[in-house]
């Protein structure tokens, strides 16, 4: 089949690249020059399966009251009536339940689990790098009160078969031994020795490469304008570079989705939740991380790549705003510093802004829709990169006609219908 995948976002290509994969012949379309140019180009650099959890979870609404008055608040929400964000709040409100948590958590950590052995094979495969590590995930609590709130997720993560360790603060530092410099106090943390690290703008760009040798075809600086259907199926894009028509399309970007497949009566629950990034050239080994490093307090990850340390998070609600406050580079800086002082200057670093697609529930949408040839893959929120690979290998399978490896029911559209 002819196949149009609309994005070129790490699910964008990863999709593309596996139904090329499956014999299908593809095309890729995306207005800028290059693949992960946007939300995928600096991100935190985790493939971290076992933190996979919804933001939207019990006690929430009370620490984000308390947030509203904190300097360095892990999340940021501007006041406005926008309509799709009120109903987004709305929404996600609904979803801070125990056990709305278990349950989206739960199928969150199924498709991410998949995704990291989907990776794992598809690097075995075709040799791949991009920085990649694979020595596991650190979530570092400063205070009693933060590990002792870690129960819940160490619940979850043994009754669903995650290996994990609770480490006190000897543990951490076996695990980091660059924290023996912090000036933040530690009181114990979770290790997920499963958990990977890479550059997904490297492993994106190296990605499109293997695809178009697959026979993919890029369209790159093209802008998407609309989507014209006819008796009830897409029946071609329309483009800056002309129409473009195929046998089925893939919905793949990311947090400009909703607006796409607005005029088709479809509404997509995403909004752009987003999150900064400092990439920082490592000066001292011995005092950066060694893989990610999660700090609990700030809602921080600090990652290695090679020879730079990555320090990715907060969630700012703002709508499409892409501006760089200093504010939120002071937070990234400030958990660097105090975690791992003599890792790196930050006054050298690259500061970066991304609009995570992100669900009211935490977890992605994929699968068909009520246009039997229009497919989505988008709503990853802060799990694209580690979701990716698994989320392109279910909707090849759904588009192939075959039965996918693991449930994909409770991923589609349709559980918002």
């Amino acid at each position: 089949m002819q196949i149009l995948v609309l994005g070129a976002g790490v699910v964008g290509v990863t999709s593309a690249y596996y139904l090329a994969r499956a014999g299908h012949e593809v095309t890729v379309v995306d207005r800028q020059p290059g693949v992960a140019l946007e939300t995928s180009f600096a991100n935190a650099g985790q493939v971290s399966p076992g933190y996979a959890a919804p933001w939207a979870a019990p006690g929430i609404p009370r620490k984000a009251l308390r947030w509203l008055f904190a300097r360095h608040a892990p999340l940021v929400l501007h006041p406005s009536l926008d309509p799709a964000l009120l109903r987004w709040l709305a929404a996600m409100l609904r979803n801070c339940t125990e056990t709305r948590y278990h349950v989206n958590k739960a199928r969150m950590m199924r498709l991410a689990e998949y995704s990291r052995d989907c990776l794992r094979e598809l690097r075995q495969d075709t040799a791949l790098t991009y920085d990649q590590g694979t020595l596991g995930t650190l979530q570092v609590f400063r205070t009693q009160q933060q590990l002792d709130a870690s129960a819940k997720d160490v619940a979850i993560l043994r009754e669903l078969g995650v290996p994990h360790d609770l480490l006190d603060r000897d543990g951490c530092l076996l695990a980091e031994p660059a924290l023996a410099s912090a000036t933040a106090p530690i009181a114990g943390g979770l290790r997920l020795p499963g958990d990977e690290t890479g550059d997904c703008h490297v492993f994106t760009t190296a990605l499109a490469r293997k695809a178009e040798a697959l026979g993919v075809r890029f369209l790159q600086n093209v802008t998407i304008e609309g989507i014209d259907t006819a008796l009830g199926m897409v029946e071609a894009v329309r483009t800056s570079a002309g129409r473009l028509d195929a046998d089925r399309y893939l919905l793949a970007l990311g947090s400009f989705s909703p607006a796409m497949v607005r005029g088709l009566g479809l509404r997509l629950p995403i909004y752009p939740v987003k999150g900064y990034s400092l990439t920082v050239p490592v000066t001292d080994a011995s005092g950066a991380p060694r893989s990610t490093v999660l700090d609990e307090t700030y809602k921080v990850a600090l990652t290695r790549l090679g020879d730079r340390i990555r320090v990715g998070g907060m969630a700012e609600l703002a709508g499409f705003d892409l501006s760089l406050p200093e504010r939120r580079r002071e937070t990234l800086a400030l958990s660097l510093g105090s975690l791992f002082p003599h890792g790196g200057r930050e006054r050298d670093a690259a500061f970066w802004c991304g609009l995570r697609p992100m669900t009211p529930d935490g977890t992605p949408v994929i699968g068909g829709t009520p246009l039997p040839n229009l497919f989505t893959n988008c709503g990853h929120g802060t799990l694209g990169w580690t979701m990716a690979c698994g989320s392109a290998q279910l909707v090849a399978d759904l588009i192939s006609g075959r039965t996918p490896a693991i449930e994909t029911a409770d991923l589609a559209l349709s559980r918002y219908l």
